[in-house]
């Protein structure tokens, strides 16, 4: 049973009548007062939620019966309504521990897939099940270590479902490829698959580049134009590095996500979308919200699922595993024989610190094979393409004996040394971003003398 409350009878009407085609069993009441007489008897399946009532416009009641319906039962799920003038109280309402938020007046469609996710999230088994495991399409995912398994159990868990997801963790640890997974095995599979790098568009082009325009819509508009969105239509759209988002872009992502509508540039016509989002970041959105450079209330609707990503020196029993794939894509790219690696060799690999995680493995594995020539590499030939490098100094196998800590922090100070602190050089030759490279400044308080 889905319970609706709101002191409107409009739309505890119109709700009603909606959910009822929709096939669900629903009960309407008034207010709080009402809503905890059936709590008290009854666990709703879902909640439906007003944030103000007759009584108050500050949201304040709203709050104290979330709260008393979660001691009841703390695992229903509560969407909360809410008018787009007043989106904070939908905020609190999510740190107080509502599944999900929409505006009025809502999209039908978008409303009925909310409440599907949550139903289908809130009744799934925590683990995913072995059929379910043994079916996944891991798309090109590569490894069997304990924090890689954790990643795709959750990938099989949620992908039938359409909740948002928010897949985090360093630069070069595969987010793509998660983002790709969750999509080939959704019911989007056959669907479009639309990747945004939300860090290479600007603040003047986000709007034509996300939503399209017409022809005329502005100086050098010569030609209609399909945005993002609207490419992206009964698929997955992957936002990528959404951490390095203009703030000014931020609360027009937000409307889209939050309503599935969208305008063209030159072209005043509201149009819909249905889509999947999947976001990524190596930003610490939590410490960006908290410092106000990233809206709170997008970072709610993009999060529904978070999916973090463990480091390559966190599953280090995987190397071996991916460095054997990347020499066998080269060799099938290149016409090349297929190269092996000695026991020495797979070792050494294993001992290395990564701060650019699989991205440096791959372009370690691939260097090695194009320079060396051979079909069978050690670990020699491995480290003189790692010195080589990061300059040419320590022997690499002398990190033995330091923390993984200590060993990136000299790889960074070397790095640095060799490139005379051109901080777009040392990122590319470490295989990490500037943002990521200016984090690991900050932890390892390296300071850089111009």
């Amino acid at each position: 049973m889905i319970l609706i409350i709101d002191d409107d009878s409009a739309v505890r009407s119109s709700l009603s009548f909606m959910l009822k085609r929709a096939g669900y069993e629903v009960e309407a009441v008034p207010g709080p007062r009402e809503a905890m007489e059936v709590v008290r008897s009854v666990a709703p399946a879902l909640m439906l939620m007003d944030m103000n009532f007759t009584l108050s416009t500050s949201g304040e009641e709203g709050l104290i019966l979330l709260k008393q319906v979660k001691i009841f039962h703390p695992g229903v799920p509560v969407i909360l309504m809410t008018a787009w003038g007043s989106i904070q109280l939908a905020v609190q309402g999510m740190q107080a521990g509502a599944f999900d938020f929409i505006t009025k007046p809502w999209n039908n469609a978008a409303l009925l897939q909310r409440i599907e996710t949550a139903l289908q999230l809130t009744s799934a088994p925590k683990e995913a099940s072995e059929e379910q495991n043994d079916a996944l399409n891991r798309s090109h995912i590569i490894g069997k270590s304990k924090g890689l398994t954790e990643v795709l159990n959750t990938v099989a868990r949620i992908a039938r479902t359409n909740a948002s997801v928010l897949i985090t963790g360093e630069s070069g640890t595969g987010k793509e490829l998660i983002a790709e997974a969750i999509h080939v095995n959704s019911q989007r599979a056959n669907q479009p698959f639309v990747k945004v790098n939300l860090g290479g568009i600007s603040q003047s082009l986000f709007e034509s580049e996300m939503f399209g325009h017409k022809k005329g819509a502005f100086t050098d508009a010569t030609a209609d134009r399909m945005g993002r969105f609207e490419m992206a239509n009964k698929g997955t759209i992957f936002l990528d590095e959404i951490g390095d988002l203009d703030p000014s872009c931020q609360v027009k992502l937000l409307r889209v996500l939050q309503d599935q509508t969208f305008e063209v540039l030159g072209d005043s016509r509201p149009r819909k979308t249905d889509i999947r989002v999947v976001s990524a970041t190596n930003a610490d959105l939590h410490k960006m919200v908290s410092e106000h450079t990233f809206r709170e209330d997008l970072f709610y609707r993009i999060n529904l699922i978070t999916v973090k990503l463990p480091a390559l020196r966190e599953r280090r029993e995987d190397i071996p595993l991916l460095a054997r794939h990347f020499a066998d894509r080269q060799a099938e790219i290149n016409h090349l024989p297929r190269t092996d690696f000695s026991a020495d060799a797979l070792n050494f690999l294993s001992r290395l610190p990564y701060p650019g995680n699989i991205r440096e493995l791959k372009n370690l594995v691939e260097r090695t094979i194009l320079v060396s020539g051979k079909e069978i590499l050690d670990a020699s030939d491995f480290e003189g393409q790692y010195q080589h490098r990061e300059e040419g100094g320590k022997a690499a196998n002398s990190f033995e004996g330091m923390t993984l800590d200590e060993i990136e922090r000299q790889t960074i100070l070397r790095t640095l040394e060799r490139y005379k602190n051109n901080l777009s050089q040392v990122a590319m030759a470490l295989g990490i971003s500037r943002a990521a490279l200016y984090r690991r400044l900050e932890k390892y308080n390296i300071t850089i003398n111009d």
